[in-house]
């Protein structure tokens, strides 16, 4: 993280916005520590959260649900990655992979499209690890709001996903 960056700590969160709480509960109950920050500007694509974290967008771990057989799926995606859905199905034996809807994702998530996190969803999703995000030692990935993001390591992030470890592209 840079000297630069302006962000409000995890301490002064509470009550921010249910979805980050429900984030900052999942962490914390998954015997993690709560690294979630909140930035002054809208952190929605991997591009403006690299530029605001000041890392690479490859450590950005995008949280995208996609729409497999009607349930939701969710890749957690470097975010110098687009997936090859075909790729994943194909890998995974599973139906076709779609673009879910914004009311899809909310209904399933519990988060908005570009605030989505990793974890702290109404109800576990199935979910696919981008193995490219092993290579960096801090990844950030959003935490229930479009100005919340958190910082995980790739083995965190795997133990408190349950995430299968899988090449997206």
């Amino acid at each position: 993280m840079t000297a630069e960056l302006n962000t409000t700590r995890t301490g002064s969160l509470a009550g921010f916005d249910p979805t980050v709480d429900n984030v900052r509960t999942a962490l914390l109950s998954a015997g993690l520590t709560d690294t979630v920050i909140l930035v002054p500007d809208s952190v929605a694509t991997a591009a403006t959260a690299a530029a605001v974290l000041g890392c690479e967008v490859g450590a950005i771990a995008n949280s995208l649900v996609f729409e497999c057989d009607g349930r939701p799926l969710l890749i957690l995606a470097s975010g110098a990655a687009k997936v090859d859905v075909r790729k994943v199905a194909r890998e995974h034996g599973l139906p076709k992979i779609s673009r879910a809807s914004a009311d899809f994702v909310l209904e399933h998530a519990g988060q908005p499209v570009g605030g989505v996190a990793p974890l702290g969803h109404p109800a576990p999703l199935r979910t696919f690890l981008d193995t490219d995000l092993a290579r960096y030692p801090v990844l950030w990935a959003g935490a229930g709001s479009h100005r919340a993001m958190l910082s995980i390591s790739y083995q965190d992030l795997l133990g408190a996903t349950g995430a299968k470890e899988t090449a997206v592209r």
